[in-house]
């Protein structure tokens, strides 16, 4: 009997050997993928069984049962971190657990570039192949609800910048983050202004970081055009600035001001509306935000295109009749 004990342990200690050995070949051999490479996303709050499932509906030969214990027993299954994966041919199921775990997502992005409007912002996160569109068929003032902002009007609420997501990350995620870095930038810009400014809030100044940065495109040149208007509405003057007229005409913008476009009255017609147009006409850049809010000392009130890129500044209308001739011929400021 003592020897038939004996011999069932050692028997149970060679199977389990070779069960060991087995299980280790598994963990340890490539995954069979149907392509050379294969992506999946892992949702959050998924456990070993739905990850396993989400690979292999993706193309992966990959043996559930596999993974879900060797995932236990490596304890790892709260660490699988949420994203977005791409698995090439030649990963074993050892190191596929590891790159769930150090959250190895896959990357893309998209950049949103100073001067667009918010509908050129939502038409290019439409067109995104890697982006989820939850904010297909949302209003203005429910996509910034849903972001968490106070505000029911996007324009020029927006940060530009290049920012980098997981692949079928949501598009809302991207348009809050780049609220909140607006949100930073201009907390940050206002705490730092110049005295004196005629602005009664960030966001007076932020209308007017959206102004400088349609009517220029030249950094040297953005102080000075903040200057020009900020001496304007200290003066009592009309802004008359033509990128507020093309905002307020909208998609029927064809490329051409026309002479009944300046006259016709609209909320955004600096030539007919005294002040500062009751939102931001753009998403303004860095340079722009600064340069409303520490505008170059200057007693201009004028500026006109010298056609190089660069603007002339003018004190007095003589001075700026003289470089309208000058420069445009009949120029339009």
């Amino acid at each position: 009997m003592l020897k038939f004990i004996r011999n069932l342990i050692s028997l149970a200690v060679i199977l389990a050997i070779a069960l060991g050995a087995g299980f280790a070949w598994l963990v340890s051999s490539p995954i069979v993928l149907k392509s050379p490479s294969i992506d999946f996303h892992i949702a959050s709050g998924s456990g070993l069984r739905a990850v396993a499932r989400q690979i292999a509906d993706s193309g992966a030969d990959l043996n559930p049962w596999v993974f879900i214990v060797l995932g236990k027993a490596l304890r790892v299954e709260a660490s699988i971190k949420a994203g977005s994966y791409e698995i090439s041919r030649g990963i074993t199921p050892l190191e596929l657990v590891g790159k769930l775990t150090r959250g190895d997502v896959t990357q893309t992005d998209i950049v949103l570039v100073e001067g667009w409007t918010f509908r050129q912002m939502r038409d290019r996160l439409d067109a995104h192949p890697d982006v989820r569109h939850d904010s297909k068929g949302l209003s203005e003032a429910e996509i910034m609800r849903r972001i968490g902002a106070s505000e029911t009007r996007a324009e020029g609420l927006l940060f530009p910048d290049t920012y980098l997501f997981s692949k079928r990350s949501s598009d809302l995620d991207v348009i809050a983050r780049a609220y909140r870095a607006m949100q930073r930038h201009l907390a940050r810009e206002w705490e730092g202004r110049a005295v004196g400014l005629p602005y009664r809030d960030p966001y007076q100044a932020l209308i007017m970081a959206s102004i400088v940065e349609k009517e220029t495109g030249r950094d040297q040149d953005r102080p000075l055009v903040a200057a020009v208007f900020v001496n304007r509405l200290r003066l009592g003057m009309l802004l008359q600035t033509d990128p507020t007229v093309i905002y307020g005409v909208g998609e029927a913008f064809d490329g051409n001001l026309r002479k009944r476009d300046l006259l016709t009255d609209t909320p955004y017609n600096t030539y007919t509306r005294g002040g500062l147009p009751p939102t931001p006409i753009a998403m303004s850049g860095l340079a722009s935000l600064r340069a409303a809010l520490q505008p170059a000392q200057s007693e201009a009130v004028y500026f006109v295109a010298r056609g190089d890129g660069s603007s002339q500044f003018s004190r007095t209308l003589d001075e700026h009749n003289q470089a309208v001739t000058r420069y445009q011929r009949g120029g339009k400021r």
